[in-house]
């Protein structure tokens, strides 16, 4: 029988549907980390009309202490609990699924996912942030995202 709390200490954040378009990058809202002890990144693949060439799409976690696109820099890997390389998506019938999620372990204040396609990539993908540990108690449980600047 579960011994903890899990919707008082859970924080979820929608940071945005992104429209992929060949090789141009897509990125979410800002998840803004002060006060959390935890952040987990979660895309979700929702209609791939093509994925694209063999390669896919693929996701990269960025980090930055404004919501400036231009401060956005790449999260390294030792700041990543999990692998950037396991969330690609590469088949056209990846519909309504979840393409896995990873953890920030960073200090940066606000972390974001982008997500770039291949040649012919055509999809959607909405990103979801969970921050856990929060210094205090949310008045309610879905939270807001930040836009970048």
């Amino acid at each position: 029988m579960p011994q903890r709390d899990g919707l008082s200490r859970k924080q979820a954040v929608h940071l945005g549907n992104l429209s992929l378009s060949g090789t141009t990058p897509a990125s979410s809202d800002w998840l803004d980390t002060r006060g959390v002890n935890s952040a987990l990144l979660i895309p979700i693949s929702n209609t791939v009309t093509d994925a694209g060439a063999a390669a896919g799409y693929v996701f990269e976690v960025e980090e930055s202490d404004t919501t400036a696109d231009a401060d956005a820099t790449a999260v390294a890997s030792t700041q990543l609990v999990g692998l950037e390389t396991d969330l690609t998506v590469t088949a056209d019938g990846d519909d309504n699924s979840l393409a896995g999620g990873i953890s920030y372990i960073g200090s940066k204040r606000y972390v974001r996912m982008t997500v770039t396609g291949s040649t012919g990539t055509d999809a959607d993908v909405t990103v979801i942030g969970v921050v856990e540990k929060l210094d205090y108690e949310p008045k309610t449980f879905v939270g807001t995202a930040v836009a970048a600047t």
